[in-house]
């Protein structure tokens, strides 16, 4: 399943690229030229601990994964990173990862009072000397900080970056197959929607009699369906958490009838306003949450905001609200058309077309002031590395639900391919703390 979802990924990366103009901001590509590379035996050392301890690192990790930090408490970028390596070991610790932080502080106290205050869990080492000075760099080709190695049990390099979400990436996949799982055994429907019927499937979990659970519905946004890897890996992680989903086609998508040409937003809207009805008469459901990415995150917000007593919650991933303004200027995807008379078919650079009727009824959709009538919890996710949509979009719609929690993931583009496994985790967490406190 993890193999078909990632490969599906890259196809569908290739597709937006066109379309999306999408960039993705490697900085390995710049700063990790001399790192050592994947295969490549980890090279020993020997450092000594802020109490004078000294670390064999070979003994160290002896049969076990490491995660290598190389930083210095005086670098900005360390800082900023720090606290992202402290979750991943407070994620991965326990699974048997371990965690060890190798500084090129030269001020013994400055280092220890830094470790103290930021509450670093893990062991940490130093020669005390400045990075162009250490044996250890060199040895590691470390000339930029923060860099991270990821190490296997075998001692060899499996990941070296300058990318914080590259480790986490690959601890997600090394460790997904590891945690217990449920089963899938979805009920596939066939529910009434604006352009013909939504091909739609319901995962319930197993309940006694009479019990009731949360459903999650998931949108997707344009150019995508209800297999979207980033939706998909959400409800993975909803259903090992016992909530139900609803994961649908708009129509013109996937498996719905309708044709894509026809498709426009407030005919999505009427979509999820159907399903959401769907969702209510059934018996086992308790609260209805929404999940949308791109295009399917404004589509959620709207609804929200025109049944706010029926939606408990909404996370945006990525909410594309700037379509208004891109069809204002007359410039969508890197595609220019007069906004005063646009055509009867747009074709993007990945050979979609979008129909005249889309364009006419994006360019006064009232995105905002009808989101803004939705005041529940909710939760927005983006990406400052998005191309294709400005982060500045979700913090607009931060700032219109006030109960609203924001997280901006650092170099994360419009499809969050940087590390899917990341936003589906705040997204669940989310969810869990909304629909289930304790």
């Amino acid at each position: 399943m993890k193999n078909i979802r990632l490969l599906w990924l890259f196809f569908l990366t290739l597709a937006f690229a066109g379309a999306n103009a999408q960039v993705v901001l490697d900085f390995d590509e710049a700063y990790a030229q001399e790192l050592l590379k994947p295969s490549t035996p980890a090279p020993d050392f020997q450092l000594p601990t802020p109490d004078g301890k000294t670390v064999k690192f070979s003994e160290f990790a002896k049969g076990k994964y490491v995660v290598i930090d190389f930083w210095a408490s005086w670098c900005p970028d360390c800082r900023k990173d720090l606290p992202e390596i402290i979750r991943f070991h407070d994620k991965y610790h326990e699974k048997g990862v371990e965690f060890i932080g190798v500084s090129f502080d030269i001020d013994k106290q400055k280092w220890t009072d830094y470790i103290a205050q930021s509450g670093v869990p893990y062991t940490q080492v130093s020669e005390l000397k400045r990075m162009n000075q250490s044996d250890v760099a060199k040895a590691y080709g470390v000339r930029w900080i923060p860099s991270i190695y990821l190490i296997g049990p075998d001692g060899k390099v499996l990941v070296s970056t300058v990318l914080s979400y590259k480790i986490e990436c690959e601890l997600s996949t090394i460790f997904a197959d590891k945690t217990p799982g449920t089963t899938h055994d979805y009920m596939l429907h066939s529910i009434d929607g604006s352009k013909g019927k939504l091909a739609a499937r319901l995962y319930q979990p197993d309940l006694k009699p009479g019990e009731r659970c949360d459903l999650v519905i998931m949108c997707h946004g344009l150019n995508a369906d209800k297999n979207f890897p980033l939706l998909l890996e959400v409800v993975d992680q909803l259903h090992a958490q016992g909530m139900a989903t609803l994961e649908f086609d708009f129509n013109g998508h996937g498996e719905s009838e309708g044709r894509f040409s026809e498709m426009t937003i407030p005919n999505e809207i009427e979509d999820l306003e159907q399903v959401l009805a769907y969702a209510q008469d059934l018996r086992f459901v308790r609260n209805i949450a929404l999940v949308g990415h791109s295009q399917g995150a404004i589509v959620a917000a709207m609804v929200a905001g025109k049944h706010p007593e029926d939606i408990k919650a909404v996370v945006a991933l990525a909410p594309a609200s700037s379509v208004r303004d891109d069809i204002a200027r007359g410039n969508l995807f890197g595609v220019e058309f007069n906004p005063l008379d646009p055509p009867d078919s747009l074709v993007l650079s990945n050979g979609i077309a979008l129909g005249r009727r889309y364009l006419k009824t994006a360019l006064y959709l009232p995105i905002f002031e009808t989101s803004a009538k939705y005041q529940g919890s909710a939760c927005v996710i983006q990406g400052n590395g998005d191309r294709l949509v400005p982060f500045t979009c979700g913090e607009r719609f931060h700032q219109i639900w006030e109960n609203s929690e924001y997280y901006e993931l650092e170099y994360y583009d419009h499809n969050f391919t940087n590390c899917i496994f990341r936003p589906a985790e705040i997204t669940v967490d989310y969810l869990k703390r909304t629909l289930q406190p304790k």
